[in-house]
């Protein structure tokens, strides 16, 4: 049996990824973690595809991008975020996320021609992180298949959110919680100048959106946990916008079965209490608060 099949439902017309062989892939939370493949040392192990940081086969990496061994679609990337097995992605140094945003960038025009490039980040065992090495994932999904995605409000209705609704902006970036959010604290970071696949960002918007991400996970280790689950993707297609879903609830039988999200949290005290903290999010703060988890970490 080939390694996935993409399948279409006849009456609802909405696809599934039959994709048996990912059962086998290695599971930290089915205690199946092996000797991490992504750490420094196994580089000559696999054939990367792209990396920045010296020459393929050594340990003097900076990012890594390596072929997923279990794909569920025709184009499977991992890309390493760091060499430091026990840094996530809120730990990593702004220069480190400016890089990791800059492979994105690169893989996302790689591949633009190919299918849609869909690039998502998992974090934590409810948040669908197999192995705990900081790594996101790339896939590329053939151009037929459609993808339920929410899309950016009109400009006339700027991001669907309500009136009067407080933001936070950035240099070339608005920060927003729809009111129409599915997930509690689930925030949209939206370009000024819309109508752009990500694979057009600029250098500068790529140090903006670091800053904005090295400054928005901390403040929900604030508020959830340092070790909180959380998801991010990048819109795939034009338009593009990023968006982190702290995965703080489980899915009940209603929402599974209806499709229709029950959110228990003010989209408008999400947005409040980020703009509380987000110039300056006091990281020795939540070390104190999260102290146990924090002195795990390191």
């Amino acid at each position: 049996m080939a390694d996935f099949e993409f399948l279409q439902n006849p009456l609802s017309k909405k696809w599934i990824i039959l994709a048996p062989r990912r059962a086998l892939r290695p599971n930290v939370a089915k205690g199946a973690e092996p000797v991490c493949p992504f750490c420094v040392g196994r580089e000559k192990e696999e054939k990367e595809v792209y990396r920045i940081g010296g020459k393929e086969g050594d340990s003097s990496w900076q990012v890594r991008v390596l072929p997923n061994k279990f794909p569920f679609a025709p184009i499977h990337e991992i890309v390493i975020l760091s060499p430091d097995h026990h840094k996530s992605f809120g730990e990593l140094p702004l220069s480190q996320i400016e890089l990791v945003l800059e492979v994105y960038r690169q893989r996302y025009n790689t591949h633009k021609e190919k299918g849609q490039v869909y690039i998502f980040h998992n974090h934590g065992e409810s948040g669908g992180e197999s192995l705990p090495h900081p790594h996101t994932q790339l896939a590329v999904v053939p151009f037929e298949v459609k993808m339920d995605l929410p899309r950016l409000a009109s400009d006339g209705d700027l991001f669907g959110v309500t009136a009067g609704q407080q933001n936070q902006t950035t240099k070339f970036f608005t920060l927003f919680c729809p009111k129409t959010s599915q997930w509690p604290d689930e925030v949209w970071i939206a370009p000024s100048v819309r109508g752009r696949s990500f694979g057009e960002i600029k250098d500068e918007e790529i140090k903006d959106v670091a800053f904005i991400l090295s400054g928005l996970i901390p403040i929900f280790d604030l508020r959830h946990g340092l070790e909180f689950p959380f998801n991010f993707y990048i819109y795939p297609g034009g338009d593009w916008y990023l968006r982190i879903i702290p995965r703080v609830k489980v899915l009940g039988g209603f929402e599974i079965g209806t499709g229709i999200f029950i959110n228990t949290q003010d989209p408008e005290e999400t947005i409040t209490f980020i703009k509380e903290h987000f110039e300056k999010p006091d990281k020795e703060k939540i070390k104190t608060i999260h102290r146990a988890e924090y002195d795990k970490r390191v």
